[in-house]
């Protein structure tokens, strides 16, 4: 098969009129010539670290909208679902990916659960990732975000590290906001690339240090615009990965094409730019993606026009397997799913809050960013009950375990902007414990109840209506077709924003509330967590 056009070579870092040949699904040769069609050739792209789940889809579905985008191969922490089943999760994982020609490099996960204050569904101790290690299907150890554990030198953290070392595989990190010499210590272990950073200066410590940064452009965490100058001092330390993808914001959107067309649009080297998108992760992770030189896998995208990157040729393996935005593959399987989901239903008795004192510590969110501040307000009190201040915007937040039968935690929030109704999820980073939102107690009742009903999905209700995506995969994904997926989160997401929100992804937003590795105040299903103390704190004091 012979191939020609303005070939883009990331690696020599030039442009030239060529021909490649293929057979097999290996590049021959690549040559110059004077005459080739009118089009431009250059390597997929490659996500470099995503957590599928988040897309709501398995990975086979979810391969059927990031294909058509130029996505070849992708760096997946199966995290999520190794919360909810363990290492049956993971299986889950790799053998529906099995029925995709996308590439995926699953990696263990190394905080199951994320922190000794959580409780989920499994756990994954050091003698277990040392086995995961070991398998040729597991690519690195994932993201260490008990940096915590790391910094104190916690024996299980350190055994953890020791066998991805051991086995010559790359250690993810999780280091939001971490500086100094715990950043030091942290990065001295042998952890070697950060998706956390949310400014240049923490980035550049960072690098400064060994560390490849990670330019995340998720759904709900967005740092492209503050990271993306890097690409001219740091180009070979720099990578692109999405992190959590929603469903309709992958379809509506795109993937990692839309970061290159933006960093092409300010101006930024092509060559620096698919540097990040394509060869820094290809060698980073070591993955079997090619990049167009002899000897490689053909793997690449064909575009007409460098500015327009939506809807590529793409091929992989030397297969065309998109075009026009479309894929060219079935991926029906027969695959038996998985879960774990032992709630009962609760009454408002369980979520009531006595007071404590004349003060309320109040979460507060701000758009794109996971990180929270630590807010103080005047509780609402009814009946010897704090509740939702809807004037003030203090709702009331519930995490409810669905792994045991234990007491709902509650806590409250701000910046949230419902003024009626509930919405709730069991898409809770990291355990996916039920998180849920409401104006009223009734409403959060109303909405657990429903997810406890589907054993698992995202909820968003008022005294009228129920909208409902059920996840029977783990909680986590649908087994209905991705347009469905998306189209029933676009229903229960313009619920919210119906019901006063003004956020941009109000369930991506919650889903990292319970997310205490992050600071610098979260609940998960024991309480509310202050991120820099390390530890459970009230929700009312004060005299």
């Amino acid at each position: 098969m012979l191939i020609s056009g303005n070939i883009i070579d990331i690696v020599q870092r030039k442009i030239f009129k060529g021909e490649i040949e293929i057979d097999d699904g290996i590049i021959i040769f690549v040559k110059e010539k004077d005459k080739v069609q009118n089009q431009y050739i250059l390597p997929g792209f490659v996500d470099s670290h995503i957590h599928i789940e988040s897309s709501m889809m398995p990975p086979a579905e979810f391969s059927r909208f990031s294909i058509p985008q130029g996505t070849v191969a992708c760096v997946c922490d199966p995290h999520e679902i190794a919360n909810v089943c363990g290492v049956e999760g993971i299986n889950f994982m790799i053998e529906n990916a099995k029925n995709s020609p996308l590439k995926f490099y699953f990696g263990a996960p190394s905080c199951v659960p994320a922190t000794e204050f959580d409780r989920a569904g499994a756990v994954l101790d050091a003698e277990i990732v040392d086995k995961l290690l070991q398998r040729d299907d597991i690519h690195f150890l994932a993201e260490m975000m008990n940096y915590v554990g790391v910094v104190n030198q916690d024996k299980d953290v350190l055994e953890k590290i020791q066998s991805a070392i051991k086995s010559g595989k790359p250690i993810d990190g999780h280091a939001p906001a971490i500086s100094g010499d715990a950043l030091t210590l942290y990065c001295s272990s042998g952890i070697t690339t950060d998706h956390e950073c949310m400014s240049m200066d923490e980035a550049i410590e960072k690098i400064n240090l060994g560390m490849k940064i990670l330019i995340r452009e998720g759904s709900a965490a967005k740092n492209f615009k503050d990271l993306v100058p890097l690409l001219n001092e740091y180009p070979e330390w720099i990578m692109f990965c999405s992190d959590d993808k929603h469903p309709d914001d992958l379809i509506k959107n795109g993937h990692i094409n839309s970061l290159v067309t933006r960093a092409l649009q300010l101006g930024y080297s092509i060559f620096d730019i698919l540097r990040a998108a394509t060869l820094n992760p290809v060698k980073h992770y070591k993955l079997d993606v090619g990049l167009l030189q002899p000897g490689d896998r053909a793997d690449f995208i064909i575009v007409n026009d460098l500015n327009d990157l939506n809807y590529p040729e793409t091929w992989i393996d030397g297969k065309k397997v998109a075009s026009a935005g479309k894929a060219l593959f079935d991926v029906s399987f027969q695959q038996q799913s998985v879960n774990q989901f032992n709630a009962l239903n609760i009454s408002t008795d369980d979520i009531r809050v006595i007071p404590q004192g004349t003060k309320l510590r109040v979460i507060c969110i701000e758009e794109g960013q996971l990180s929270t501040d630590n807010g103080i307000a005047t509780p609402l009190i009814k009946n010897g009950n704090i509740i939702s201040d809807i004037k003030e915007d203090v709702l009331k937040i519930v995490v409810y375990n669905r792994y045991e039968i234990s007491k709902p935690a509650v806590g409250f929030i701000r910046n949230i902007g419902i003024k009626r109704g509930a919405f709730a999820s069991t898409v809770s980073h990291d355990s996916h414990n039920i998180v849920a939102v409401g104006t009223s107690d009734e409403m959060l009742v109303k909405a657990i109840n429903t997810i406890i009903k589907y054993e698992g999905g995202i909820v968003a209700v008022d005294e009228n209506e129920s909208h409902v995506l059920p996840l029977p995969i783990a909680g986590l994904m649908s087994d209905l077709p991705g347009i469905e997926v998306a189209e029933k989160y676009q229903q229960a997401e313009q619920a919210v924003r119906a019901y006063g929100s003004t956020m941009i992804a109000p369930f991506m937003t919650l889903a990292f509330m319970s997310l205490i590795v992050i600071p610098r105040l979260k609940i998960n299903d024991k309480g509310l967590f202050d991120g820099e103390s390390y530890r459970f704190i009230p929700v009312s004091f004060g005299d």
